[in-house]
């Protein structure tokens, strides 16, 4: 009998737990985390990705790998940090309404202003729990981060690099600095980063390669790093996944991705390195769009993508996130929210409907994880089916106007299978070769499992789960009731 037969699926999480006991670690004395922005795992293969395809094959693949939903950019970087779901982790969108932040309208939840202002008006509690870098920071441990896209702000984002490991941690993201100083002296090496993103985004992502290998390691590879990219995010967009463009930009990543591990091979590190390679969610392809604004007022409803003047009780901000859309009552008026529940649940267009008072016909935001303190009122995620794209990949989805995406453009966030089901490889001395994991894991499971293979206990409890069925030398006999066997079905 095998550890799969068992163990049920839904088991996993209190079996794994992401508690830390003396002396667990791994084996690696270095992690590297690559994200690639968007990445279906159904478009790693030997044609498209083979350098990323000879890592899978060598290494361990989740197979039932998910992000957290919302299935987006911001929320997923900050569950990939935290290792929390949305409701734990503050980030419940890729844009939200505060009206600390901004009064008047949605702010992009990445955006440095966003960031600054949230931590000013939260007493540094942009993000409800410590990520895992200023965990390692503050363990002793330096750490590099270097993203193409502004996200990758939100993992390391304090300007305080006085003292400790944080004066040695370095944030290079979207052509800026932590510390600040360090940018001029990168722009006269590697010059300016790229204003404007091509498709493929090839300039800005080598820029960013470039810093990380021929600076940031300069001098050594830290405990951790972090290398986010953007496409094939920024490329599906722009087309749609499978097109000429997109498939070219996963070429393009996967020839960044060999100069890595080279690197790594060339310091004489690799096989005391774990890689994971990463992505924050899947893709869709636009099917039809919908005007949540014009449809609410048509409904006697009073609706808005801004406020011009002072919002009045019963007022809806209508936020588009992909996929999803957040609605703000303001007061948080009940007779408004249901009368906009029921006008939703009307439509044709809305999928799952999300409520902070669980409205008959919805589910209640926690069932999502979503129910944090600037949670919107409502939640919808869009309809979505297995329609193929122009190009023969599967997946459509019904987006909001607000986003100024066409139909057939690449978009994502909604709850469809093919926003949710994103990427997860791992390669390295703690990882099993050859191995592919059928148990669910998600986004937030990542960190727990890096703070395992480095030895750090995590600040706080988190969400995730330390991925032990896939590690060559996790404790199994630390827990009660585990089977007396290895997920290979040998004996303990």
């Amino acid at each position: 009998m095998t550890f799969k037969s068992l163990l049920p699926c839904a088991a996993a999480a209190f079996l794994f737990h992401p508690s830390l006991q003396a002396g667990d670690a791994g084996t690696a004395e270095h992690v590297v985390l690559i994200v690639w922005d968007g990445l279906r795992p159904d478009m790693v293969n030997a044609s498209n990705t083979p350098i990323l395809e000879q890592l899978r094959q060598g290494g361990t693949f989740f197979s039932r790998h998910h992000a957290a939903y919302p299935s987006t950019t911001e929320v997923n970087g900050t569950a990939l940090a935290t290792g929390m779901y949305p409701a734990n982790s503050g980030i419940v969108g890729n844009r939200e309404f505060r009206p600390k932040i901004n009064p008047a309208e949605s702010s992009a939840t990445e955006a440095e202003k966003s960031v600054r202002a949230g931590d000013e008006a939260g007493g540094g509690k942009y993000l409800s729990t410590p990520t895992i870098y200023e965990t390692l920071q503050a363990a002793g441990f330096s750490t590099l981060v270097a993203g193409t896209k502004p996200v990758a702000l939100l993992p390391d984002r304090s300007p305080n690099r006085t003292s400790g490991a944080a004066a040695k941690s370095v944030n290079v993201f979207a052509g800026k600095s932590l510390p600040e100083n360090l940018l001029p002296g990168l722009e006269v090496a590697f010059g300016k980063f790229p204003e404007k993103p091509s498709f493929p985004d090839v300039p800005q992502n080598q820029w960013t390669v470039d810093v990380l290998l021929n600076e940031l390691w300069k001098t050594g590879v830290p405990k951790l790093t972090l290398l986010w990219l953007s496409d094939p995010d920024f490329t599906q967009h722009d087309t749609q996944p499978g097109s000429e463009k997109a498939l070219a930009s996963l070429r393009e990543n996967d020839r960044m991705l060999g100069l890595v591990l080279e690197s790594l091979k060339a310091k004489g590190i690799r096989d005391k390195t774990d890689v994971l390679l990463v992505s924050d969610h899947g893709f869709s392809t636009i099917d039809q769009s919908v005007d949540f604004v014009s449809m609410l007022n048509e409904a006697g409803l009073r609706a808005t993508k801004k406020f011009s003047a002072q919002p009045e009780t019963g007022e809806i901000l209508v936020v588009g996130n992909g996929g999803s859309v957040f609605f703000y009552i303001v007061g948080h008026d009940s007779g408004t929210l249901n009368r906009m529940v029921d006008c939703l649940q009307k439509s044709r267009q809305c999928g799952v409907i999300f409520s902070s008072a669980g409205q008959q016909g919805t589910f209640p935001l926690s069932a999502a994880h979503i129910n944090s303190p600037e949670a919107p009122d409502a939640v919808v995620s869009m309809l979505w089916n297995d329609s193929p794209n122009a190009s023969g990949v599967k997946g459509l989805i019904t987006a909001n106007t607000a986003l100024l995406k066409k139909p057939g453009k690449g978009m994502h966030g909604s709850l469809s299978p093919y926003d949710m089901h994103n990427t997860l490889i791992a390669n390295g001395p703690d990882f099993r070769a050859g191995f592919v994991d059928e148990l669910p894991s998600g986004n937030t499971d990542v960190a727990p499992t890096v703070l395992w293979i480095l030895g750090v206990p995590p600040a706080q409890k988190m969400d995730g789960r330390i991925l032990g069925e896939s590690l060559t030398n996790y404790p199994w006999k630390m827990f009660s009731g585990v089977p007396r066997t290895k997920p290979d079905g040998s004996s303990i």
